[in-house]
């Protein structure tokens, strides 16, 4: 692709940077340190290295630009892009790119605009989700509230203590109707 102007490979290069900050992807490898220290800093480099790539490469194609990135994201935050929206992404910039040569620099103000806004509308956070053997450590830790039912009636009823905690009595086997067998202690 033919180099752009000084002027419109800025406005180029703050395109790529509004779609780099509001990519979720990126805000939460930057957030949570997936690139070390320097997370912000490689986040900032990388946008001077899509802007490059596109400089440096003519006719680059959407997918040889969803492979760039996700090369940079792999190597320099160590993350695996799989949710689906580094394509969305890669078409945003590479239509930004094409805008640029077109002379449509307004266009591209316009859009810069809009990701501006959407950023200052807030961060995206990560949350830990918990294993299914941590779940069943916490619950463990929380007592449970046992339902008792029966509790107020057979204490206002006569029956001796001993038969009041009794559970209620098994249905009859005419009532199991489904070809299990009711298997019963002897009394």
């Amino acid at each position: 692709m033919a180099a752009l102007l000084t002027s419109t490979r800025e406005v180029f290069t703050e395109g790529v940077r509004a779609v780099l900050e509001t990519w979720p992807v990126l805000q939460i490898a930057v957030d949570n340190g997936f690139g070390g220290v320097y997370s912000q800093q490689k986040a900032d480099w990388m946008v001077d290295a899509v802007q490059q790539y596109f400089h440096d490469n003519s006719d680059l194609q959407q997918y040889e630009v969803e492979d760039f990135i996700s090369e940079l994201m792999n190597n320099e935050f160590d993350t695996m892009v799989d949710d689906g929206s580094l394509p969305g992404v890669a078409q945003q910039v590479c239509q930004m790119f094409k805008q640029c040569q077109q002379g449509e620099v307004e266009e591209v103000k316009s859009q810069i605009s809009q990701l501006a806004k959407k950023k200052s509308t807030g961060r995206v956070k990560a949350t830990a989700v918990k294993s299914p053997e941590e779940e069943e450590e916490s619950d463990e830790d929380v007592p449970e509230a046992m339902e008792c039912e029966g509790a107020a009636q057979t204490s206002s009823s006569h029956a001796p203590p001993h038969e009041a905690n009794l559970p209620a009595p098994p249905p009859d086997e005419a009532e199991v109707d489904d070809g299990w067998t009711v298997v019963r202690k002897k009394k």
